[in-house]
């Protein structure tokens, strides 16, 4: 069973009275939820709030070196070979940044700034088994049939090859009709690639945890593929449509009114794809986050008030985590399918060239 957890410090816990004399902190739910929804630069471990899985740190300093090491020599404020990680006070908070000196008024004062950054992060790392796990499952289905042939595979070949199948024989086919050999490459690994993303980022465990399509960066490069695959491929009559469409000619000249209209939706398009994505997958680990915190702002209110909030939020917590599951397949069902139709609206042809083709398709039938 997918399950997500939220794992709070006991710093972060507001008791009723005082630990050996340490100072009381209290909750702050806003920044336990960006730091359980952002990047970083370790892989938490469950139930721990100081255990992070350390990953490498790759950075070029201002004096043009590159750096490398594990990200474990900075995860708890510490410097090493002049880099750590920004604080709450930075502008880079929680990234990774140096110090180099300037010259201000005369005088030489240490600024800090932030290094050029190719480190393995936790969301890097997160793309990396995504995609090995994409291929795997794509690559047990090739490799069945060509060891049996047209027989059919079971378990989880069989699983994978029906979520094929579905996804072909209902949307790119119906809809690309004859082109969609050409663009169900594309489309079944956009479709897989966004499923095991989700599904991952609702596992609580390593290789789990990452919030990738919560990511809007994540979910915008994935729109402008299809924004340059729609465009790239995109026909005489898609193009003939958006700079000079069938409409009166008031609306088109003197003042391009409707030209104007298609050129924004040439770009409203992916906008919608990439926020549609972020925003569903964003808002459901929040929806958990925030249950589960309820458990400890109510701490304060006493054992009895704690206990019911304990189960109140635990069942709730469980049922936003099957609808979260069943969410994961419906957005990668619908990113694939609104990209199958955008697609598909760029390779419209004319009225001459579909008369030609069912011309040259009648000449080929009477040969």
């Amino acid at each position: 069973m997918i399950l997500c957890a939220v794992v709070v410090s006991p710093q972060y816990i507001s008791a009723s009275g005082h630990d050996d004399g340490q100072e009381e902190k209290k909750i702050n739910p806003k920044e336990i939820i960006f730091e359980h929804l952002s990047d970083g630069y370790g892989w938490e471990v469950p139930f721990s709030h100081d255990l992070r899985i350390p990953l490498p740190v790759i950075v070029r300093g201002y004096d043009g070196q590159w750096h490398c090491f594990s990200s474990k020599r900075i995860q708890h404020g510490e410097e090493y070979d002049g880099f750590k990680l920004g604080g709450k006070d930075s502008k880079w908070h929680n990234k990774i940044v140096g110090e180099r000196p300037v010259t201000v008024d005369g005088k030489t004062v240490m600024e800090e700034y932030r290094p050029w950054d190719l480190s393995i992060t936790k969301n890097v790392l997160a793309l990396f088994i995504s995609v090995i796990i994409v291929m795997w499952m794509i690559l047990q289905v090739a490799r069945w049939y060509k060891k049996a042939g047209y027989k059919a595979p079971r378990k989880f070949t069989g699983a994978v090859e029906a979520l094929i199948e579905f996804v072909y024989q209902g949307v790119i086919k119906p809809t690309l009709g004859a082109k969609a050999p050409k663009f169900a490459p594309y489309l079944l690994t956009v479709f897989f690639f966004i499923l095991v993303m989700n599904l991952l980022g609702l596992i609580v465990i390593f290789p789990g945890g990452a919030n990738l399509t919560g990511n809007i960066a994540v979910t915008l490069v994935l729109s402008l593929l299809t924004f340059f695959i729609v465009n790239i491929f995109g026909t005489k009559h898609y193009w003939k449509d958006i700079f000079w469409p069938d409409v009166p000619l008031w609306l088109k000249f003197p003042i391009p009114i409707m030209p104007i209209i298609e050129i924004f939706g040439v770009f409203t398009k992916p906008a919608a794809l990439t926020v549609r994505l972020f925003a569903n997958m964003m808002g459901g680990h929040i929806i958990v986050i925030v249950l589960t915190l309820l458990i400890f702002i109510l701490a304060v209110l006493g054992p009895s008030v704690t206990a019911g909030a304990t189960v109140v939020s635990v069942i709730f917590s469980i049922f936003m985590l099957l609808i979260d599951v069943l969410v994961s397949f419906i957005q990668a069902y619908v990113f694939t399918m609104l990209s199958t139709l955008f697609i598909s609206l760029a390779q419209e042809e004319g009225h001459k060239e579909k008369e030609h083709e069912h011309a040259e398709e009648l000449k080929t039938e009477n040969k």
